[in-house]
């Protein structure tokens, strides 16, 4: 989980000096400047949380350079390691950090640890159907409801939407539970964040992509999920979250993510292989820029997720030695 601290230091200045409930850019990121001399084949393998990024991304780009071809294939996070490993792809998008095995196979091969690029921000919503009444959950009560383990202490399993304080027709209703598969990102996330790295119960069910779990459950009036905020519809609602009983409550927004208040917040990255020897070919190195341009960040707003800043491009610019 990205700690308040942390990403508030990250995110700082900029997003943070004046309401953000716009979701405005940065006015220190840049344009996109086209160059000469791009062309060739770009594959990215990786993260379905940043599928369709990945995809406005590419559409970006290949309206400035229209003889470059982009594959893109987002089968989950843990997918994007090995292709990068392999050289079957340039770019793996991953909704979490590489681990530290994953790391440490690339740098076996390659003598040097991949590069990361930090795309955006995401809060990682819990959903419930929109008739749903919960106004707020605590992150206990959350490890009870989709873990089996309850690793963050709380005694009662929690089954049905009247043991966290609904009635009437709700009291007795069933809590239908709907997450991912084990290859991707948001699982692995949700297990540290939401469950203290605690085991899911059995009764999940597991959907093969992001928007799955958010029509699962805006089609099971007792359903709760957990998917990339960029996901929602009118048909779920975002559930406000807590750290504590007791504790104040804060919705999957852009002003909670910026602020490290909203307890599930995360970064989106995007990992390469960069030769710290050598400058990247220019191909991959527009990409990134395009990336983190003013324009590829408009599109991180109209997928719905929150864009990052002038900052965090300055430091992504330098570990990839662009200028």
């Amino acid at each position: 989980m990205l700690h308040k601290t942390t990403i508030a230091a990250v995110l700082a200045t900029t997003l943070l000096a004046g309401p953000v409930a716009a979701i405005d850019l940065d006015p220190n990121l840049k344009d996109y400047t086209p160059t000469s001399g791009v062309d060739g084949n770009l594959k990215s393998i990786g993260s379905d949380t940043l599928n369709n990024l990945m995809t406005l991304w590419a559409e970006g780009f290949k309206a400035q350079y229209p003889n470059v071809k982009i594959e893109i294939e987002g089968k989950g996070s843990s997918t994007a390691p090995p292709a990068l490993i392999a050289g079957t792809a340039q770019f793996g998008p991953m909704s979490r950090p590489m681990r530290g095995g994953e790391i440490d196979n690339f740098e076996q091969k390659y003598g040097y640890k991949p590069t990361v690029i930090r795309t955006a921000v995401d809060a990682l919503a819990v959903f419930v159907h929109k008739d749903n009444p919960i106004k707020c959950l605590t992150l206990d009560q959350v490890d009870a409801i989709f873990s089996k383990t309850r690793k963050r202490g709380l005694k009662d399993d929690i089954v049905t939407w009247g043991d966290v304080g609904l009635t009437g027709e709700w009291a007795s209703m069933p809590i239908s539970l709907y997450g991912r598969n084990s290859a991707s990102g948001t699982y692995g996330y949700f297990k540290e964040a939401a469950m203290a790295e605690g085991d899911y119960k059995d009764s999940v069910k597991e959907q093969p992509g992001s928007s799955a779990v958010v029509q699962a459950v805006a089609s099971d009036k007792g359903a709760i999920g957990y998917s990339g905020v960029g996901y929602k519809t009118a048909d779920v609602r975002t559930v406000p979250l807590t750290t504590s009983e007791g504790g104040e409550c804060f919705d999957a927004t852009a002003d909670n993510a910026y602020a490290g208040d909203y307890p599930i917040t995360r970064f989106l990255y995007v990992y390469v292989n960069k030769n710290p020897g050598r400058a990247m070919d220019p191909l991959r190195a527009e990409f990134a820029k395009y990336v983190l341009s003013k324009q590829g960040q408009e599109a991180v707003i109209k997928d719905g997720y929150y864009p990052i800043t002038a900052e965090v491009v300055k430091g992504d610019f330098e570990a990839l030695g662009l200028n």
